[in-house]
This record gives structure tokens, C-alpha cells and sequence, in this order.
């Protein structure tokens, strides 16, 4: 049993994180993803939001902050109404979490899934709004 660790973090995903290394990606994507064929390791997390997952992996995770964007979003289509995607709470997550506003790279959606495609890990939450992914680089942890 461990204290002080967000709820959310369980003993799979706390294995991901710690594995990760300095420029590694983690994908967390949203239910309609193609996870499970991109994944080389997935991690389901099931009726859980992007950004509230967000939220716990950065209680634990630094973000690359030799990077001027070490977060990427899949952009959404043209004609797309912002209001009924996932991508405002994402950033809201994001910036609340690190305390300062984070750079975010956007991508087009195939070129996001190459990229998701490539991380170390895949995370499919519960997420239904479109637009619920992200990819964060990890950065270093120094200062004990």
C-alpha cells in the first residue's frame, strides 16, 4: 500500500510512468482510439476522462521542459464545434497541473497516430468527447 499517490495510479500505470525515461512519450487517448492495435504496451482505463487522467499523471510525471512543446494534441477537424470535444478541460488539466501554461503542439490526426504509435506506452481511457488525446514527453526529475 502506498500513501500520497493519486487513486487513480494503479499498479500497471505506475509501472509505465516509472519506466519512462528523459524524451520518452506516454499517449493518453480517448475511447475511440485505435489503441489496442497501435499499443505496444496499453494500459485501459475505463470510465476514466482525459483530463482527469491528466491530472494524476502529473502529480508523478515531469514534462520535458527543454521542450517548447513536450505535450501534443490531435487537432480537430475543420467545422468542428470546440465546445462539445475534450480539448478545453485537456488544456485547463494541463495548466493547472504544471502550474504555468504548457506548450502544446498540435497534429493532424494520422500524423497523431503514428506518433501514439511510436510512445512507450498507450493509455485508452473512458473518454468519449472527441478529441481526448494527448501525448506528453518526459522530461527529468532532479533536486532530491
Amino acid at each position: 500500500m502506498l500513501k500520497a499517490i493519486h487513486p487513480l495510479l494503479g499498479s500497471d500505470l505506475l509501472w509505465i510512468l516509472s519506466s519512462l525515461g528523459h524524451g520518452d512519450e506516454i499517449a493518453i487517448v480517448d475511447a475511440n482510439f485505435p489503441a489496442t492495435r497501435l499499443a505496444h504496451r496499453l494500459v485501459p482505463m475505463p470510465g476514466v476522462d482525459t483530463a482527469a487522467l491528466l491530472v494524476a499523471i502529473l502529480t508523478v510525471l515531469p514534462l520535458d521542459d527543454t521542450m517548447a512543446c513536450p505535450v501534443s494534441m490531435m487537432r480537430a477537424a475543420a467545422g468542428t464545434d470546440a465546445a462539445t470535444t475534450a480539448i478545453r478541460s485537456i488544456r485547463v488539466a494541463l495548466d493547472a497541473a504544471a502550474g504555468t501554461n504548457v506548450g502544446v503542439a498540435e497534429l493532424e490526426r494520422f500524423a497523431f497516430y503514428e506518433r501514439a504509435a511510436n510512445a512507450f506506452a498507450i493509455v485508452s481511457t473512458g473518454e468519449f468527447r472527441p478529441y481526448g488525446n494527448v501525448i506528453l514527453t518526459t522530461g527529468t526529475v532532479s533536486g532530491f
